[in-house]
């Protein structure tokens, strides 16, 4: 295990020390710069392989070069580092590899997930759980904190014990999930839908997006916002932090066209029945975010708003 130890002149020893896994992600990228700027944590990330953290002050950050399968070394680093906070993105987030793979699927979003709880149990850690929309059947969506998971395939299914994992753990916890999350893409990360439709309309190739699914988008920085609210509040219990709007992914692909000026036509309308996937996806999913809104005072943008700063139309 590789570790690089800098510390910003800013930090001082009176921060919080906050452990971040999924550094190199679009979300954890994202998150670890609203960490650094508020000035108050001790930032540590990990991630597989070498640092791709983009942000200008990353060495405010320690980056530890972390693979979650290996459960030994996750509990040792915890134990090392004996963070105040641990905060869980990392995991295997694409629906198909975790069908086709899912020995792999559970010694990650399972596996991993109950070591760096042993861990935090140890050092009495604050453990917050990043977990999706995916937990859920999509039969009565879109959902509140209340309504009872049902996952319909092992990503959700792994997703849903690590939840329970967390939940019987005995730490203080909060798990904190989310839908459909977009942004700009950031240096070796991986692109995400809205980007994906921008680049087939500037090439100028069809596209075929289901109209069956709804979900309700969410704008990274809203969503990296939301999570840190969770944190400065020390909130506790299962949060709900997406966007505003309820749309399905090809209602979305028009509303990027449009603020493109790009012609719709490519865009074909289908139903999740025309793609053969190894794993199905719930069909109606979004969450309602009340609870967010009225005990984190969150405060997402609109969806052409979001939309806007990610496609650079202003």
């Amino acid at each position: 295990m590789q570790r690089r130890r800098v510390i910003y002149k800013n930090i001082s020893a009176n921060c919080m020390k906050v452990f971040v896994t999924g550094a190199n992600g679009l979300v954890g990228q994202t998150l670890i710069r609203l960490l650094i700027e508020e000035g108050k944590f001790d930032v540590h990330a990990s991630g597989k392989g070498p640092s791709r953290i983009a942000y200008k002050k990353k060495y405010a950050c320690t980056y530890h070069n972390l693979d979650l399968a290996n459960h030994k070394k996750t509990q040792q680093l915890i134990e090392h580092l004996a963070p105040s906070v641990i905060i869980h993105l990392a995991c295997i987030s694409q629906p198909n590899d975790c069908e086709l793979d899912k020995t792999n699927c559970w010694k990650i979003n399972v596996g991993g997930t109950r070591a760096l709880v042993r861990a935090a149990q140890k050092v009495h850690a604050y453990f917050i759980y990043i977990s999706t929309d995916f937990v859920f059947d999509g039969e009565e969506g879109p959902y509140d904190e209340t309504a009872t998971p049902a996952p319909v395939n092992t990503y959700g299914e792994s997703k849903l014990l690590a939840e329970q994992i967390v939940e019987m753990s005995g730490l203080p916890w909060a798990i904190v999930r989310t839908v459909l999350v977009f942004g700009q893409i950031t240096p070796g990360g991986r692109s995400n839908f809205v980007l994906w439709v921008k680049n087939q309309l500037e090439k100028g190739l069809p596209m075929k997006i289901v109209d069956d699914q709804i979900r309700t988008p969410t704008y990274v920085e809203d969503f990296a916002k939301g999570i840190l609210l969770v944190l400065l509040k020390h909130a506790t219990g299962i949060y709900h932090i997406a966007g505003r709007d309820t749309c399905t992914p090809y209602e979305l692909a028009l509303k990027i066209a449009g603020l493109m000026g790009k012609d719709p036509k490519g865009i074909t309308r289908v139903t999740a029945d025309t793609f053969e996937e190894p794993a199905r996806r719930p069909l109606k999913t979004g969450f309602v975010i009340h609870k967010a809104i009225r005990e984190l005072g969150y405060s997402p943008l609109s969806i052409n708003e979001a939309l806007s700063l990610t496609l650079d139309i202003y």
